[in-house]
């Protein structure tokens, strides 16, 4: 059963999506480098290009060991690390990098996807992309296979479609009369309140405020799950 995949399809391929993925330690240069021991890990702070060099604000959580700094300046790539501050077990670094020798990031900036997150261990890193279109994460996964960067990509999805706006496509009406439903117990065992109860207060008749759920329930539907199902259906293909 293909319809509600195929209904939105122009619509999805043009989304932005945003991909969860894993990727081994050992298969980009940046996982290599940033090489920690067993119960330490390393979070990607931030990533300012400086044309093609860039420097990664990371930190890392727990011990590390004291070869550390001195092995990341070892590596062809690395102009210079730099402890910015340290705080119990936790210490925020700065990484003096070119960033054109790693394959994977390369990659990353060739379709133009966004890093939204990153952590990583002494074997995998977890990424968080955001790519343009789903035809962009396609090339990206087409270019990691070629490349021989064996990436696991765990979960795509669209967090909404964009022309539903921030409230999931819900008129103004729609929305107090859901929350209101949902806050007052509408939806509890037993019901705290009753579809007659939010007519009153509403000033609406009994079935308006029936309808009213049902076609709010309908439309959040719609545009949050549906959205990503597609989404996810759509970058499968």
């Amino acid at each position: 059963m293909l319809p509600i995949f195929t209904s939105h399809a122009r619509l999805v391929r043009e989304m932005a999506v945003i991909a969860h993925l894993r990727i081994p330690a050992a298969a980009f240069e940046l996982g290599q480098i940033l090489d920690v021991t067993d119960g330490a890990s390393i979070v990607l702070e931030n990533l300012v290009p400086l044309g093609e060099r860039a420097v990664p604000f990371f930190s890392v959580h727990g011990d590390v060991a004291s070869a550390f700094e001195s092995d990341v300046r070892a590596h062809d790539s690395v102009t210079e690390i730099s402890e910015i501050s340290s705080h119990n077990d936790r210490i925020l670094y700065a990484l003096d990098w070119e960033v054109g020798a790693d394959t994977f990031f390369r990659g990353i900036d060739d379709v133009g996807a966004t890093i939204l997150s990153a952590a990583g261990g002494p074997d995998s890193w977890e990424f968080e992309l955001r790519f343009g279109t789903h035809e962009a994460l396609g090339q990206f996964r087409e270019y990691c296979s070629d490349n021989d960067i064996s990436v696991e990509v765990s979960r795509i999805y669209n967090p909404a479609r964009p022309e539903s706006g921030p409230f999931y496509g819900l008129t103004q009406p729609q929305r107090e009369t859901l929350v209101r439903a949902v806050q007052g117990g509408y939806y509890s065992i037993p019901r705290s309140v009753s579809t007659q109860d939010l007519a009153e207060e509403f000033g609406i008749s009994d079935q308006a405020v029936t309808e009213r759920l049902r076609r709010a329930i309908i439309t959040l539907v719609d545009n949050s799950l549906v959205a990503a199902m597609e989404a996810e259906f759509e970058a499968e293909q």
